[in-house]
C-alpha cells in the first residue's frame, strides 16, 4: 500500500480568521491533559487517532504497535518540554511509515499530532517531520476553535529554519518570523509572542495549554534488578526506572502519611504474605534500603521479593505520589489544579499475577477519577480489564 510522503509544506490554511469561542460543554475541567494521540503516518500506524481517557490501555499482540504509540506520545512530550528533534526521536528513520517511498527529492518522513484539552477547550497540534535526507520539522500547525493559531512551513531547504505565521488579530492579522527547524514552534511561542492583543493572548493561552499538557508526562518502566540493593540517599525524586525506590520511600513515608497508608494497603492486597508497613532504613555510607514490615517483628528486604512484586510496588508508588515525587520537568509555574500528570507504562502488566494487575488497574482508575493522574499503558491482552470503571481499551491489530 502506498504511503504518502511528508511534503515540504503543510496544506494552506487561514491564519487570519477571527477567534471562535469554545463550544459550550459540560462541567468544565480546567486541567491541561492530552485527550487524543494522532499517528497520521508513523512507523506501522497510518491515519490513526486514539482517544485517551483517564486510564487507557493499548492492547494487541507483539508487533501491533503498542510500544510505538507510547513512544510517539513520549516524543511529543519531549518536544513540548523544549527538547530537540534528535533528543525526541533518536532513530528517526524507524519512525517513517513502512514501505514509504521517497519523493522526487529523496525525502521521506512522518506525521504525528495530539489534542490537549483544558480551560481553553480542545487545542490541536500536528507536525510533519522530514527524516531523510535532512532531519527537520517541515510543517507544524496549532489550532483551537477552528482557528489556525500557528502554522510553519519549510520555504528554503538550504536554511535550518521554517517560516512561521501566528495569529495576531491586531493592526496586522498575522506575525511572520523564522523559527528553528529542530524545535517545536508551539513551545517557543511564549518567548516570541508579546500578548498585547486579544489574538496574541489567544495564541499564548493555546500554546501554554498544549505545552503544560505535554510536559506533565512521566514514562515509567520499573527495573526490578536495580531495586533490590541499597541506593545512595539523594533527592527523593523517583527515576523512570524506579532504581532509587528505597530513597523515595524513605522520603514519602515521612512526608505524606495518608498516601503512604494507601501504598501499604495496596501492597497488602498485591504482595504475598501480610504487609503492615513499608519502611526505608538508612545504612552506613549514606545509603538506604527498603523493607516490608510483616507485623510480627519480621522485616523482608526488597531483595527477597519477586520481579512482579517489585514492579507492582513501583507502579503503585508512581500512581499514588504524583509530580512532586517523580523526576520530571513539570511546569512549576503552573498550579497543580491546572495540570494533570500522565504516566506512560509500557508493559503495564509485565510480570504481574492476576491479582496484582487488577489491583494496580483499580488504583489507576481511582486516581484517574480524581483528575490529577492519568495513565496510558500497553498490554498484550486486556480481557482481564473488562468491567473496571474508568478504563478504556484500544485494541490494535498486527
Amino acid at each position: 500500500m502506498a504511503v504518502p510522503s511528508v511534503s515540504a509544506e503543510p496544506p494552506a490554511a487561514d491564519v487570519s480568521a477571527p477567534t471562535v469561542p469554545a463550544q459550550s460543554r459540560g462541567p468544565l475541567d480546567v486541567r491541561a491533559r492530552i485527550t487524543e494521540l494522532r499517528l497520521s503516518a508513523f512507523a506501522g500506524h497510518r491515519r490513526a487517532g486514539f482517544p485517551l481517557g483517564p486510564v487507557t490501555l493499548f492492547a494487541g499482540r507483539s508487533g501491533a504497535g503498542k510500544t510505538t504509540a507510547l513512544a510517539a506520545y513520549e516524543a511529543l512530550a519531549r518536544l513540548g518540554g523544549g527538547a530537540s528533534l534528535h533528543e525526541a526521536f533518536p532513530d528517526p528513520v524507524a519512525c517513517v511509515p513502512l514501505r514509504a517511498r521517497p519523493d522526487a527529492g529523496g525525502r521521506r518522513g512522518f506525521r504525528i499530532g495530539c489534542t490537549a484539552d483544558g480551560a481553553g477547550g480542545p487545542v490541536r497540534l500536528d507536525i510533519a517531520v522530514q527524516a531523510e535526507p535532512d532531519f527537520r520539522i517541515v510543517g507544524e500547525r496549532l489550532t483551537a476553535g477552528g482557528v489556525v493559531l500557528l502554522e510553519t512551513a519549510l520555504r528554503d531547504p538550504g536554511r535550518r529554519t521554517v517560516q512561521a505565521a501566528w495569529h495576531t488579530a491586531g493592526s496586522a492579522p498575522v506575525t511572520r518570523a523564522p523559527l528553528p527547524d529542530d524545535r517545536l514552534g508551539t513551545a517557543l511561542l511564549p518567548l516570541r509572542v508579546a500578548g498585547k492583543t486579544d489574538g496574541q493572548r489567544h495564541v499564548l493561552a493555546a500554546a501554554e495549554q498544549m505545552v503544560v499538557a505535554l510536559r506533565s508526562v512521566f514514562p515509567c518502566d520499573p527495573r526490578p534488578e536495580c531495586m533490590r540493593t541499597p541506593v545512595p540517599i539523594g533527592s527523593g525524586r523517583l527515576l523512570p526506572g524506579c532504581d532509587n525506590l528505597a530513597d523515595v520511600l524513605w522520603r514519602t513515608r515521612a512526608e505524606c502519611a495518608r498516601r503512604h497508608g494507601l501504598l501499604v494497603e495496596a501492597l497488602h492486597a498485591g504482595c504475598a504474605g501480610p504487609v503492615t508497613d513499608l519502611v526505608g532504613e538508612p545504612l552506613p555510607g549514606g545509603t538506604v534500603r527498603a523493607l516490608l514490615d510483616r507485623g510480627d517483628g519480621l522485616r523482608t528486604e526488597l531483595a527477597r521479593l519477586g520481579d512482579g512484586e517489585l514492579r507492582y510496588l513501583a507502579l503503585t508508588l508512581v500512581l499514588l505520589t504524583g509530580p512532586g515525587v517523580l523526576a520530571l520537568d513539570a511546569p512549576g509555574e503552573v498550579p497543580d489544579a491546572l495540570r494533570t500528570l500522565t504516566v506512560l507504562a509500557d508493559g503495564f502488566d509485565r510480570g504481574l499475577d492476576p491479582c496484582q494487575r487488577r489491583e494496580l488497574l483499580r488504583t489507576a482508575a481511582r486516581m484517574g477519577e480524581r483528575g490529577h493522574i492519568r495513565c496510558v499503558g500497553a498490554v498484550s491482552d486486556a480481557s482481564w480489564a473488562a468491567g473496571v470503571e474508568g478504563v478504556s481499551v484500544v485494541h490494535l491489530d498486527a
